[in-house]
């Protein structure tokens, strides 16, 4: 028996997604490395805009849905939730909180230090000029999938190194 024969669906999720954020931060260190942050942050964030559709059609498929617009604000509180959990490893949703409070709200935040992308641009020293991609990854799926909504706060650098922690909300715009 091979080792993935032997390790369950949580173990496998958890080494893919653990693998894939290593992939997209050492993707950054090295776009940093060799043209600074002003161009990785450039990049990073239009490689994530690029990637959106893929991502956003994957997980309609694996959540069986079949409409390109989400029309319900618990489409998207669905939508969200599955994706979410499709694509990131425990680890990382277990630092984060997306809560649903009220009709047309998600909130997010992440505990004090805990956001991975923070945590990684801070071993290289470069946190507070990082621009997030993390936040702009789901305005990016939101984007794709025809939401209306606003964001608060909108997100540039990265809050946490700003103010010590992460923490906002999606706003939708349904009736």
């Amino acid at each position: 028996m091979t080792a993935p024969e032997r390790m369950d669906l949580k173990q496998i999720k958890e080494f893919l997604g653990k693998s894939w954020l290593t992939h997209d931060g050492m993707w950054f260190f090295n776009v940093y490395q060799e043209y600074g942050i002003d161009a990785a942050n450039r990049i990073n964030r239009a490689a994530i805009k690029s990637m959106a559709p893929f991502e956003v059609n994957r997980c309609r498929k694996l959540l069986g849905i079949n409409k390109n617009k989400l029309e319900t604000f618990a489409e998207v509180r669905d939508f969200m939730d599955g994706a979410f959990q499709a694509i990131l490893p425990e680890s990382i949703l277990s630092a984060s909180s997306f809560t649903a409070p009220a009709r047309n709200v998600i909130k997010w935040a992440w505990e004090d230090g805990k956001c991975f992308a923070y945590e990684g641009m801070k071993r290289l020293g470069i946190a507070d000029k990082y621009v997030c991609g993390v936040i702009y990854r789901i305005e990016c799926w939101l984007d794709c999938l025809h939401v209306p909504y606003t964001v608060n706060p909108k997100i540039d650098l990265c809050i946490m190194a700003q103010t010590g922690s992460c923490k906002g909300e999606f706003v939708f715009d349904y009736m």
